[in-house]
């Protein structure tokens, strides 16, 4: 027998669900799944992993809105096709748009339409963000966080590495992450590098 099954979610545990529940359960819910102080961002939320276990083909998830389930566009994408190509029909209160039947033809041209949409969204801040960048460098501004290597710190680097030390170990000593260790080496090298070719 095809059940509906509600899925809500709140950001902070001193937040109260009740209202998501009463309106899932309003909207013919048997059971929700609820996750208390759980960032949309992550897909391994308890609850959230428990109601995608129970659900099955033909059943319906209904959800407030999609940022319950999904806190990016890309996930948002992810969601709807996999709900769609396990059968499961996919209903938002708040978005009218999403009460459709993902596993048919019209309902995997809307995925298709939404990810069409996401990607080229993605496209355009990465071209917009290139751009800025490339004006910055252009006006003599680098964009980006600044480093917390300085020369002090890269000097120590290199010698540490050539002693042998891993790039945790180093990180450890310097105090800062093991990534800008990392980069600073792979930098350092690469400079070395252009001033022997030179």
């Amino acid at each position: 027998m095809n059940e509906v099954i509600g899925y809500a979610r709140v950001s902070t545990r001193e937040q109260n669900p009740q209202s998501q529940e009463a309106e899932l359960r309003a909207a013919g819910a048997t059971r929700v799944y609820v996750d208390r102080g759980e960032s949309s961002r992550i897909s391994e939320r308890p609850q959230w992993v428990a109601c995608l276990d129970h659900l099955r083909g033909g059943d319906t998830l209904v959800i407030r809105a999609l940022d319950r389930v999904a806190g990016t566009e890309r996930m948002a994408i992810e969601t709807i096709r996999d709900l769609g190509q396990r059968g499961v029909r996919l209903k938002s209160l708040s978005e009218p748009f999403l009460d459709v039947d993902t596993s048919t033809p019209m309902g995997e041209a809307i995925v298709g339409i939404m990810t069409v949409m996401a990607q080229l969204r993605v496209s355009t801040i990465r071209e917009n963000t290139m751009r800025g960048l490339a004006h910055a460098r252009s006006q003599g501004r680098v964009g980006g966080r600044p480093t917390v290597m300085n020369e002090a710190r890269i000097e120590a680097a290199v010698k540490l590495r050539e002693e042998g030390k891993t790039l945790v170990q180093i990180a450890e000593v310097l105090g800062v992450g093991k990534s800008s260790v990392a980069r600073a080496l792979t930098n350092n090298a690469d400079e070395r590098v252009r001033n022997i070719e030179q």
